[in-house]
């Protein structure tokens, strides 16, 4: 089988909560992604219960006639942190809190967290034998879920983008390989949306 993971799209940023409601651009990169695998034969749609992730499926969801499955064992590390503020944002302004946010993951178990991202998307592998899913997450999720199928320690070694659509095929004996990771051509000029695709999601 084929899974999908996406990541959500650009969060507003919040001193109050750690799961704030998509940005003005975060819906328009939603609305991209959503056109971008309109033509994919995807057979189930999971979301991380968290905001962001699910205003990102339900563009898709909606366009391609599927409901949202949620799924708490995929949501974020930093779920109970209590305020969110964008990487790049964080990078930009403090790159020693950024840098050490990237190490340390906030001070989350990250061990636990990967056990808990793996056994969810094993449930989800297991239960569409030879089809396509599409699961809407979070930049830790993937990354502890691509370290995962490497066979490397868990941590947050690379930069998924928002929106960002990363594949793996997931065979029956057991083998999890990576078939792509970080696609974002939708988010390019040319691919712009021509018709608002979730517009009023």
């Amino acid at each position: 089988m084929e899974l999908l993971l996406i990541r959500h799209g650009l969060p507003e940023r919040s001193a109050e909560s750690s799961d704030p409601p998509l940005s003005a651009e975060g819906r328009d990169q939603a609305r991209r992604v959503a056109r971008w695998l309109t033509d994919e034969k995807i057979h189930a749609v999971y979301s991380s219960p968290m905001a962001r992730a699910v205003q990102t499926a339900e563009p898709f969801a909606a366009a391609a006639g599927h409901e949202v499955n949620l799924h708490p064992g995929i949501v974020e590390f930093d779920r109970d942190s209590g305020s969110y503020t964008p990487l790049e944002v964080l990078k930009r302004e403090d790159y020693e809190a950024w840098k050490a946010f990237v190490a340390g993951g906030a001070g989350a178990d990250i061990a636990g967290f990967q056990k808990m991202v793996v056994a969810a998307l094993e449930e989800m592998i297991e239960a569409h034998s030879g089809q396509r899913i599409a699961v809407f997450c979070h930049g830790g999720v993937i990354n502890v879920w691509t370290a995962h199928v490497l066979g490397m320690a868990p941590r947050l070694f690379f930069e998924p983008g928002y929106t960002s659509v990363h594949r793996y095929l997931c065979a029956r004996s057991g083998e999890r390989n990576v078939v792509a990771l970080n696609e974002r051509a939708h988010l390019s000029a040319r691919f712009a949306p021509a018709d608002p695709v979730g517009a009023g999601a």
